[in-house]
């Protein structure tokens, strides 16, 4: 679902789940009993990664090999769906999943549950937000060791809308000023947003949880979205595609990532994290349940969360890190760190960041069954017509 996330140093090359605190508590549901990584041993050599785009680079896998023996081989993947594929077939040691891929391979049994005892790097200096929560932490037991984290803003035209806007009603609401010049994420995940707004504004649907929607919230919020389909401009999947339609005004007001206004290099267009609040994407490292390659993957995972790696890595997508000490090595590592919120827990309490629907109502209700993954993607078919 998180189509086409790209390396965005050199985004205009190519074209190529946790909850915060907005809801925590202990996930508890029916999983494989897969057993857990018990000692190190003797590194086997190579490790086999899936990833997104930007996540796994020369400039750090080659003192990793240097100093491990282990000789990376990356695949990137362009969404959420492409990597559970990869991941099951069991020709690939570790992922770098979002929580709306990450739930999925932990009910299938596809990974495995963490000793991070054996993770010295997965520290104290690991963002609280990104610990021990809904998409990665199922039964008490951890299955994903955090990279980073970013959230879903409205990004607006300054020379059209005045300034930034309160609500995201903007993008909602059928009078909406910018009708036909409004952008929307192109993927069923994105009914979670119109979740959101719905949580916001009409409380007697009982939304608690934007990801846990029985089949009366899930049909509020496809007609929220069918409302808004009327005054969508374009979707979009494409980052570049999205920063071209906003630079060349096609496009006024969208849900976008702080790294596209970024890179879109215009002053006029800037982001903002509207009164509703929002949803947004966490990623972590998850390994396979069936890796022969288990030590390099604890190998990777400690040295991937090393404050100056993790920085690195946060940097060259543009996101913010997980390991915070990065942000006090430099002030450019702190500039980072500020203009991506990474220390900023209040901000992230406000967002929801991305997590697999399932039949388990996720809020923690037991007295009706919630809508499930393939139930949105079945919805966001009638959506779009």
């Amino acid at each position: 679902m998180r189509g086409k996330k790209l390396a965005f140093a050199a985004l205009f090359a190519a074209s190529a789940v946790v909850l915060s605190s907005c809801a925590g508590g202990e996930l508890t549901l029916d999983v494989p009993d897969v057993p857990m990584h018990e000692e190190m041993g003797a590194f086997e050599g190579e490790l086999n990664i899936v990833n997104w785009s930007g996540f796994v680079e020369p400039a750090w896998t080659d003192q990793f090999t240097a100093d491990t023996g282990c000789v990376v081989n990356p695949r990137v993947a362009g969404t959420s769906d492409e990597m559970v594929t990869l991941m099951r077939t069991g020709e690939y040691d570790i992922v770098s999943a979002s929580g709306d891929a990450a739930l999925r391979l932990i009910v299938g049994g596809d990974v495995q549950p963490l000793n991070v005892e054996l993770i010295p790097n997965f520290s104290d200096d690991i963002a609280e937000g990104m610990k021990g929560q809904i998409y990665d932490t199922v039964n008490g037991k951890p299955y994903g060791v955090p990279i980073g984290r970013g959230a879903n803003l409205l990004q607006y035209n300054e020379d059209v809308t005045g300034g930034a806007p309160e609500s995201w009603d903007v993008v909602w609401e059928s009078d909406s000023p910018y009708a036909g010049k409004i952008t929307a994420y192109d993927a069923p995940i994105y009914i979670a947003d119109a979740a959101v707004y719905l949580m916001y504004h009409n409380p007697e649907l009982g939304i608690e949880n934007p990801y846990a929607l029985d089949e009366t919230q899930l049909a509020a919020a496809v007609e929220l979205l069918k409302q808004q389909n009327a005054i969508i401009g374009e979707y979009w999947s494409d980052p570049v595609a999205q920063i071209t339609s906003f630079v060349g005004g096609n496009t006024v007001v969208g849900t976008s990532w702080e790294v596209l206004r970024k890179f879109a290099a215009s002053e006029n267009l800037k982001t903002t994290l509207p009164v509703e609040g929002s949803t947004g994407w966490y990623d972590a490292w998850l390994v396979s349940s069936t890796t022969s390659n288990v030590n390099c993957a604890y190998a990777w995972m400690d040295y991937t969360s090393r404050a100056d790696v993790n920085g690195a890595i946060a940097m060259n997508f543009g996101m913010a890190p997980a390991n915070i000490a990065f942000c006090a090595t430099s002030p450019e590592a702190q500039a980072h760190c500020d203009e991506f919120a990474a220390e900023d827990e209040e901000f992230f309490s406000k967002i929801w960041p991305w997590t697999t629907p399932i039949e388990q109502c996720v809020d923690g209700r037991t007295d009706v069954k919630c809508t499930s993954f393939q139930d949105w993607t079945d919805a966001w078919l009638t959506v779009k017509g």
